[in-house]
């Protein structure tokens, strides 16, 4: 997944910016971002701080590694019974 050139510090501040009452567009354009952009951030980091998006990507990364975790298994499981029905 491509990383984004704002940190999540930055979109929340431009979030807060447009509920502050600047308009949409000129948040974008003083950003440099387009108006699909800006709304998938604030669906994403609407009505977040700076420590809940900490919190977030510790759930987000610890939800990536059971996933993998999970697979691994899975593939293991798969591996046994293949070799248990060749018998």
């Amino acid at each position: 997944m491509r990383k984004s050139r704002f940190t999540e510090p930055q979109i929340i501040g431009m979030i807060k910016e447009q509920e502050a009452g600047m308009p949409t567009a000129e948040v974008c354009r003083k950003h440099g971002l387009s108006q699909g952009t800006f709304y998938k951030y604030k669906s994403k980091y609407g009505g977040m701080e700076a420590s809940d998006v900490a919190k977030l990507r510790a759930m987000e990364d610890e939800n990536a590694r059971l996933k993998r975790l999970l697979a691994d298994t899975m593939l293991d499981n798969a591996v046994l019974k293949g070799l248990l029905g060749k018998n």
